[in-house]
C-alpha cells in the first residue's frame, strides 16, 4: 500500500501508475500535469483506465465502481476519489 494518504501523494502515486502502465516517456510523477485530461488529451482508452483502476484498487485496497470510470478523468479527480474512498474506510 502507498505510504502517502494525503491529496499530493496520492496524485504522484497516480501519476507513477499511469506513466508506469501507459510506458509514457520523457516524463515523471513530479512534472505530471494532474489536471490533464485523461482521456481527451491523453488519449487514455476504456481499456487503459480498466488497468489503472484494478492497479490502484490493489495497492489503496478499495473497490473503484465502473459506473464511477467516467468520473477519473484526471488525477486530481483521481485522487480526490480515492481520498473519499479511504475515507469512507476509516
Amino acid at each position: 500500500m502507498p505510504t502517502s494518504k494525503n491529496r499530493k501523494g496520492i496524485i504522484k502515486h497516480v501519476a507513477s501508475i499511469i506513466i508506469e502502465e501507459l510506458k509514457l516517456e520523457n516524463i515523471t510523477a513530479e512534472t505530471f500535469n494532474p489536471d490533464l485530461d485523461l482521456v481527451d488529451e491523453l488519449g487514455i482508452d476504456s481499456m487503459d483506465l480498466a488497468t489503472i483502476a484494478l492497479v490502484l484498487q490493489d495497492e489503496y485496497k478499495i473497490t473503484i465502481d465502473e459506473d464511477d470510470y467516467p468520473k477519473l478523468k484526471t488525477v486530481s479527480l483521481i485522487a480526490e476519489y480515492i481520498e473519499g474512498k479511504l475515507a469512507a474506510k476509516n
